[in-house]
């Protein structure tokens, strides 16, 4: 048992005899009342989303999982192939349990595997990744003038964000994989 300090974004919380792995939370304190923490839970046997809202310090089941370094592989259809850095194994994971988190994937990346009784239940994703930059069309002269200070670029993996208007092709980005935003030039 724990209470709302505990949950974040990959946590298993047990709810009405059912795990939820908690897909976003976010914390508020308004100016007045009290504190409370909102959540978004996908439930991992029948895949059903909630929204559930937890009044501070109130006690939430928050399940203890073992936590694995695995490196993302190669996708097939809707499966995912990750290899766990420990065994060299290699474990398929379907798409419903890494969610929006799918996206941000490329070839290579080293991410950390929730297991629940020997099966992948969640993934957390570096805050950070780099990626390569694809696409990404010419400044045009008056764009800053105009308010427009960002343009879409494709990265290597095929993900489209939106990102300064001096970023060019060729050049290696961080993004920041819990907003999705440009986190700035690699190596700055």
């Amino acid at each position: 048992m724990g209470d709302t300090t505990d949950i974040k974004k990959g946590a298993i919380i047990r709810h009405q005899n059912d795990l939820f792995v908690v897909n976003f939370c976010q914390f508020v304190n308004p100016g007045k009342g009290s504190a409370f923490t909102k959540t978004k839970m996908k439930s991992i046997t029948s895949g059903k989303g909630i929204e559930i809202t937890y009044k501070s310090g109130e006690s939430v089941d928050v399940v203890q999982v073992q936590r694995q370094n695995m490196q993302f592989l190669y996708k097939n259809g809707d499966t995912y192939s990750f290899m766990n850095q420990d065994t060299y194994e290699t474990v398929d994971v379907n798409e419903e349990v890494l969610g929006e988190d799918a996206k941000y994937l490329k070839e290579g990346l080293d991410v950390i595997a929730m297991m629940y009784e020997g099966a992948v239940v969640a993934f957390e994703l570096p805050k950070k990744v780099r990626y390569t930059v694809k696409e990404a069309p010419p400044a045009v002269r008056g764009d800053s003038s105009s308010g427009n200070v960002t343009k879409d670029i494709t990265l290597d993996n095929d993900l489209v964000i939106k990102a300064p208007i001096f970023i060019k092709e060729g050049e290696e980005i961080l993004v920041n994989t819990e907003t999705g935003d440009y986190g700035g030039r690699a190596g700055e």
